[in-house]
């Protein structure tokens, strides 16, 4: 199975870096959502948009994108095992448990928003919009740079 997956290791990084693109652009625009549609009525037209938008995005392009990544990525790794041996590879992959928990919470905000128990203010997801850059940034520098 190595040796198969050693000879398309170009197509899992590719296909790894897509699944990231998605799952990136979703992690970025969901919390913006979620900073204009705390300032929405629950139940108003407005809101039902907003609900229709953050469960598409979510459940079409980020689980699917997540659930890829995370596939591809353990192929690369089953690949090559050696690349456990590199200390930029475990502060790469804490970074990523930290986005997949970043990326649960997220969908735990669209389910209050859904129900119409947000009490959180427009502010609060502003800030918390950029964590998914902070992760991303350590993500590429290890994974490009490997400074360890």
């Amino acid at each position: 199975m190595s040796i198969f997956l050693l000879e398309h290791y170009s197509w899992l990084k590719a296909l790894h870096v897509i699944s990231i693109i998605a799952w990136m652009a979703g992690l970025l625009y969901l919390p913006r959502l979620f900073v204009y549609h705390s300032d929405v009525v629950h139940g108003s037209g407005m809101d039902k948009t907003f609900q229709v938008m953050e469960r598409r995005l979510l459940r079409f392009i980020m689980n699917p994108a997540m659930i890829a990544a995370w596939v591809f990525g353990g192929l690369m790794i089953a690949a090559n095992p050696a690349l456990f041996d590199s200390g930029w590879l475990h502060v790469k992959l804490t970074c990523v448990i930290l986005l997949s928990v970043l990326h649960m919470v997220f969908a735990k905000w669209r389910k209050n928003f859904a129900t119409g128990r947000n009490n959180r203010s427009a502010k609060f997801y502003k800030i918390w919009n950029e964590a998914p850059t902070l992760l991303m940034v350590i993500i590429v520098v290890m994974a490009i740079v490997k400074p360890f």
